[in-house]
């Protein structure tokens, strides 16, 4: 039987078979055989070719002719924690770490970070291109890299070294120009809105506009106190679910390790201060810097071969005229430059130092004499003839004008030099013992301390700081159960953590949170409660009762109102919003509604009088201002608008499990 199957199934029929069998699992089930549950990245973007708009989403064609770019688990937490951060700053003690911690605040960032990654994608599919000279642009205008006013080398250089974690300028250039990049579509269609007079007049009115209005507050109605049925509590709780979930915890062990301050007076050799002032004189001596003008023929890079040879030709038809005897650069300039920021300053640009200017722009400059006129130099703009008009030399510092910082200096790094000696001990002991740091602390002289259970965000001391929370909630310590690599936490000052227990996310049960349950819902009972009373008093206004005598009927006191301008918070702003949301009532009648407030209280009112506003009470620049704002806005939505639309073309995938 064996061998009648064999012979039945090796001819050309079943070849054909088994071929046409593994066409659909070669484009739709390679992708989860070989990639299921391997993904490391938060989302993925993936984009079809240029020259295939409609290629089919399917796996072998995405693998082989797709764009892709995808935001790692790495990124979205740093964007996650920095956010966090900003909250907890900008909220202190109202700031509700555990509601931070909910899927919808993790997807909220994460989108954030997909739609740069859309827009960068589609830069790079649209061959958008940065010139060099934009990106030094941006970056010498950084007020942090500048010093009275001007950029600054070794400022910008301390400050990307300062930076956490630390960058190269060559790092730091890359992304801006990757965020130039990204920002040059959507701001240029950002910018080409406009808005008509009609609209400006038309938002004027409306902005202008005021209400006569009367209103009542309800007070809030009392939580009734009564039991509440067990079958009410798993009803409530089943449809809130997402509220009742525990956080990510970990509790920790730790010790840490800090540098002594060094006495301000101590006694330093005059020979070790020598030696460190040789080492690091560089930092004191100030960087040369070049006053230059410049003469443009613009021609774009991708121009023909013609173009090209044109504007050379130019170029260096200017730089003969410059050369000659007692000629004006500057009137040149006035007159031949295509550079707009400088023609009409005669080519002046300034005080231009090592790192602010394209390769053969800068190499040509800094290789020129005072006073010399250069031939063409090609670069991303077209063709420059430089003149350089003036050379401030380095100027070198002496020993004795920086003495006190040196010895200053001396005292602090020998004191580093015991605490990076600590740190390498206990680094060393922790090697050889990675599970635990009670060898660690018995070689340092430490004590090891613990951490309660903690949620990310609810920490306090040490376990309040962003470093430390990203290395403890990390897969490495929370599985492994191993000491973490020095965490600095502020100079001089280095910690070793271990996490002791973990325990994920999950959801809580009723029997967890009954109390919370049954609080809400007596609190959900009383607000229908308050709100059906209010909507009884509407139907009683839209049947002719007055809101007077329905307010004096309960004891209450309605209060009247004239011309209420948007945004006035009678009695409160959201009461606000819903009068102006209010249809405009018929002549001789009013409008009534209710609102619900954030106390448990209920504002019934009626709209009586809607006055529109008149654009010429607006001064000229108010209404100029107006317009501006609503282009700005409108431009704004075009640029989400391009952000769908790109988005749309793409395919996301999101891995929740990375969050």
């Amino acid at each position: 039987m064996l061998q009648a199957l064999r012979d039945k199934t090796s001819g050309w029929i079943a070849i054909a078979i088994v071929a046409v069998l593994a066409v659909p699992f070669a484009f739709f089930g390679m992708e989860q055989y070989l990639f299921q549950n391997n993904a490391d990245y938060a989302a993925k973007v993936e984009a079809p070719p240029k020259w295939w708009r409609s290629a089919p989403d399917v796996w072998l064609v995405r693998k082989l002719a797709w764009s892709t770019t995808e935001v790692s688990a790495e990124e979205f937490r740093q964007a996650f924690d920095a956010m966090r951060e900003q909250r907890r700053e900008a909220e202190g003690e109202n700031f509700d770490a555990r509601g931070f911690e909910t899927m919808e605040s993790k997807r909220e960032i994460l989108e954030q970070l997909i739609d740069r990654a859309v827009l960068a994608l589609a830069a790079e599919r649209a061959n958008i291109v940065v010139g060099n000279e934009q990106v030094q642009a941006i970056i010498a205008s950084i007020p942090a890299f500048q010093v009275d006013g001007r950029f600054d080398p070794q400022r910008y250089q301390l400050a990307l070294q300062s930076a956490q974690p630390p960058r190269t300028p060559r790092e730091f250039e890359a992304s801006v120009r990757l965020d130039l990049q990204r920002a040059l579509v959507p701001q240029a269609i950002a910018e080409s809105a406009f808005v008509t007079a009609g609209e400006s007049q038309r938002l004027m009115r409306l902005l202008g506009e005021r209400r006569d209005v009367s209103f009542v507050v309800l007070p809030p109605v009392a939580v009734d106190e009564a039991p509440v049925a067990d079958a009410d509590l798993q009803a409530w709780f089943e449809s809130h679910a997402n509220r009742y979930r525990a956080p990510e915890q970990v509790a920790l062990e730790y010790i840490e390790v800090r540098g002594e301050n060094a006495s301000a007076d101590g006694a330093v050799d005059e020979a070790d201060a020598r030696a460190h002032f040789e080492q690091v004189k560089s930092r004191f001596t100030a960087a040369e810097r070049r006053l230059a003008s410049h003469i443009l023929v613009e021609v774009p890079a991708d121009a023909d071969a013609a173009a090209q040879q044109a504007a050379q030709a130019k170029a260096a038809d200017i730089a003969a005229q410059a050369k000659q005897p007692g000629a004006d650069f500057a009137a040149l300039a006035r007159a031949e430059s295509d550079d707009p920021g400088s023609n009409q300053g005669g080519g002046d640009l300034g005080w231009i130092e090592t790192g602010m200017m394209a390769g053969p722009f800068e190499d040509t400059l800094f290789a020129m004499q005072a006073g010399q006129v250069s031939d063409p130099v090609r670069t991303d703009f077209g063709w420059h003839v430089l003149q350089l008009r003036e050379v401030d030399a380095a100027r070198p510092v002496a020993f004795e004008d920086v003495r006190e910082e040196m010895e200053r200096e001396v005292r602090d790094n020998a004191g580093s030099q015991v605490y990076n000696e600590q740190v390498g001990r206990i680094v060393d002991e922790i090697n050889r013992h990675p599970m635990s740091l009670e060898q660690a602390a018995a070689a340092a002289q430490a004590q090891v301390r613990t951490i309660a259970p903690f949620a990310r965000g609810a920490g306090s001391g040490i376990a309040a700081n962003p470093a430390v929370v990203q290395a403890a909630f990390s897969e490495a310590l929370t599985q492994d159960g191993t000491v973490s690599d020095p965490i600095e936490i502020a100079p001089n000052h280095t910690v070793f953590i271990r996490v002791t227990s973990h325990t994920p996310e999950r959801a809580q049960t009723l029997d967890e949170v009954r109390t919370r349950v049954t609080a809400e819902v007596r609190a959900d009972r009383a607000r229908r409660q308050a709100e059906a009373a209010a909507d009884a008093m509407v139907a009683e206004i839209q049947g002719g009762a007055t809101l007077q005598s329905l307010a004096e009927a309960r004891s209450l006191e309605a209060t009247s109102v004239p011309g209420v301008p948007r945004g006035a918070p009678v009695p409160d702003a959201s009461a606000n919003q819903a009068y102006f949301r209010a249809l405009a009532p018929a002549e001789g009648a009013t409008t009534p509604g209710r609102v619900m407030l954030a106390d448990g209280s209920a504002v019934v009112f009626t709209v009586d009088r809607v006055i529109v506003g008149d654009p010429a009470e607006a001064s000229e620049q108010e209404q100029t201002m107006l317009r501006q704002q609503l282009g700005a806005l409108l431009g704004s939505e075009d640029a989400e608008v391009l952000q769908r639309a790109l988005r749309s073309e793409m395919k996301i995938t999101v891995n929740e499990a990375r969050l």
